[in-house]
């Protein structure tokens, strides 16, 4: 048997590539290869045109039958949580790759990954620039700021959790202080669990909620044991940024995430709160 018709029935990069949470989605689209994509998750939103391809999964279950009919020759995934849907797509045969990504270093190297997978590694090597080039220019100017404020971002409301890595170095990144910050080390959800009387405590001055999947609830905010006198409740310093906007660790985090911290972030530096909040709703940065 000769070389070629070993080869000729497999391309040399994988053609039918489903994807089970949102940023690879996102990657591979911006890389031009959107039509490489042949399954995603259900919680997927970007581009809008993913929305039309089959969707197989949520963040915590699959459903193998119809990911095995799309005949898959990629499956990406992401996160400990989706190792038992790696481990059983491997079972049946299907090439996974699960990133495990948790800093603004690694979703940058994600990016440059995802497209070496699939051929793209040029491009996506282009792309990851142009987002640490954006990235470069917010911590230009959160060093114009005129103080850095305290602040704290939450990603879940009971246990009250605090933001996983990234999003705590993009708040900081773009200016301010992350008064739960050393808890970014965590790697599980677990190790940033804090009291809500600790975090009144160490009194910040602005909050950022994103809920995983859920709208954020000002009144569950100010009506947490000691918060009545916490500086971003007296100030009324208390915002909401939509958790497939920065909880996505991925472009969407690192463009449109990180540009409403950075709004977020220079309005309490400032001292004047963003817009007018709708009755029942957080602040916006949109």
């Amino acid at each position: 048997m000769t070389l070629d018709a070993l080869l000729r029935n497999a391309p040399p990069w994988p053609r039918r590539v489903v994807c089970l949470t949102e940023e690879t989605v996102e990657t591979l689209y911006l890389l031009g290869a959107g039509d490489l994509v042949v399954g995603v998750s259900g919680f997927v939103v970007r581009p809008p045109e993913a929305r039309k391809k089959p969707r197989v999964s949520s963040f915590l279950d699959a459903n193998f039958e119809r990911i095995l009919e799309l005949r898959p020759d990629l499956v990406l995934g992401f996160s400990d949580l989706q190792a038992d849907i790696g481990r059983e797509l491997c079972k049946r045969g299907v090439p996974v790759h699960l990133f495990n990504q948790r800093s603004v270093a690694e979703i940058l190297q994600a990016v440059r990954l995802t497209g070496a997978l699939v051929g793209r590694g040029e491009e996506a090597d282009a792309l990851a620039n142009r987002l640490g080039a954006g990235l470069a220019r917010h911590a230009d100017a959160a060093a114009a700021l005129s103080r850095r404020p305290r602040m704290f971002f939450e990603e879940w409301h009971e246990p009250l959790i605090s933001g996983i890595r990234w999003c705590s170095e993009l708040l900081e990144l773009v200016g301010g202080v992350d008064v739960c910050g050393e808890s970014r080390a965590s790697q599980g959800a677990q190790g940033r669990i804090f009291a809500p009387e600790e975090v009144a405590r160490r009194d910040p001055e602005g909050v950022v909620a994103s809920w995983c999947g859920r709208k954020a609830k000002p009144e569950k905010i100010r009506g947490r044991p000691g918060w009545a006198g916490v500086r971003a409740v007296l100030d009324d310093q208390l915002y909401e940024i939509k958790s497939p906007v920065i909880l996505q660790p991925g472009p969407a985090a690192l463009t449109e995430g990180v540009e409403q911290l950075a709004r977020i972030v220079g309005a309490v530096a400032r001292g004047q709160p963003l817009g007018q909040p709708r009755p029942g709703d957080l602040r916006s940065a949109v």
